[in-house]
Parts: structure tokens; sequence; C-alpha cells
């Protein structure tokens, strides 16, 4: 049996990066993910958003690929919003993301981050967020 711990910090938002996710939704969405991905046997570490994205520290197994792990978890809570009607209008996450490496150091980091969204969001916007993490780890580079 193959021991594999590849840990991704996976970042998504809401399509337009609308404010979808309110006070009432987030833990709400929060629990049926850790539910979902456990069911799909997605080892969640981390999980936290806010009104309009979401951050997830996720170890993928051997035969999980980062695409596949962000579809399911994306597709299906986007599915079980709307099928009960958790929100005014219909929810669906925009199709790009970032998926970024993370190693065995800087896990702790990483899963502070993600557990103080409310308080860095009060400080910097998502767009912001977003292209600082486009800077820092060169999908600029990437992009031309």
């Amino acid at each position: 049996m193959p021991f594999i711990k590849i840990w991704i910090h996976l970042i998504f938002s809401t399509k337009n990066r609308a404010h979808l996710i309110t006070k009432d939704l987030k833990p709400k969405l929060l629990a049926h993910i850790r539910e979902n991905a456990e069911t799909k046997n997605i080892y969640l570490d981390s999980v936290n958003c806010v009104s309009d994205h979401i951050h997830m520290l996720v170890s993928l197994k051997g035969d999980q690929s980062v695409s596949k792990v962000t579809m399911l978890l994306k597709g299906e809570s986007s599915f079980w919003i709307n099928k009960n009607k958790l929100s005014n209008v219909k929810f669906e996450w925009q199709d790009e993301f970032i998926a970024v490496s993370i190693g065995e150091s800087a896990l702790t980091k990483v899963r502070k981050y993600i557990a103080d969204q409310e308080e860095h969001h009060k400080k910097k916007t998502f767009a912001e967020e977003f292209d600082d993490f486009i800077k820092v780890y060169g999908f600029e580079k990437l992009r031309g």
C-alpha cells in the first residue's frame, strides 16, 4: 500500500464573486461540505468561508486529483444549496479556482489563515487576496 500525503490549499469563489454566503447559510454550508467530503472519502482538514469565497485544506489520496476533488466539492454543494432553497437566487461557484501545494511545515499557518477568514477580510477584499495569490505563487507567469 502506498503512503501518500499531498496537502492542497484550495480556494474558489461564488459565481461573479457575488456575496451569496449569508451568515445563516455559512454554518449549514460548512457542515454539509464536511459531510460530503467524508462521504466521498476526501480528507478535508480545514474549511472556512466568507460571503463570496471559500478556503479548504485537503489532503489528496493516491487515486484523487485536484480537479476531481474540487469538482466533487463544488458541484455537490451548489446542487445541495439550490435543491434545499437555501439561497434567494441560483447559487453557483465560479469555474476557476486556486489550488496550491502546502508543505508539512506550513500546515499550522495555513490552518490559522483559513480559520481567520472573517478577520482577514476586514482588511483585504477577496479581489486583493486573489491578486496576491496569483503573484505569490507565480500564476501570472503561467497565464502569459
